[in-house]
């Protein structure tokens, strides 16, 4: 299993606000770059996704890959399924409300492909995607 890159970011929303954004995988490629298309399949007893198929750039290869999820008020945490030219996948969102009407989102991830990357480059480009998809959740929790 890969090692986890870890980022998080403060975002003045509550965590419910920033779940129901995080929820609708179908929007990402509104605010992820490097997500071209995504389709959602089945819901659980909340109506949150229970599985999504992604088709996109992960900043070191275009793939198609789908991930399954484990969804708590506050967390969500999902793994691959199926991909392509990824061997593993898997990363967490949590929500900590801080009190003061602004929720810590922390993101792991953890990526591993198909074909052999160096270590340095494989992080970078966790690092990469972590860091773009929390500033880009940020502005749309922040944009009303």
């Amino acid at each position: 299993m890969a090692e986890l890159t870890h980022s998080s970011i403060v975002i003045a929303a509550d965590p419910a606000d920033i779940m129901d954004i995080i929820a609708d995988v179908e929007a990402y490629g509104d605010w992820i770059p490097g997500i071209d298309s995504v389709s959602a399949k089945g819901v659980d007893a909340a109506g949150r996704p229970a599985e999504a198929t992604f088709a996109g750039n992960l900043g070191l290869i275009k793939d198609t890959y789908t991930v399954a999820y484990d969804w708590a008020d506050t967390e969500v945490s999902w793994h691959l399924t199926k991909g392509e030219m990824l061997h593993d996948l898997h990363g967490t969102y949590t929500c900590t409300d801080l009190g003061d009407g602004t929720t810590q989102v922390d993101y792991s991830l953890a990526v591993e492909l198909a074909v052999p990357v160096i270590g340095m480059l494989r992080r970078r480009g966790e690092k990469v995607i972590v860091d773009s998809a929390l500033k880009g959740l940020k502005r749309r929790a922040e944009e009303g």
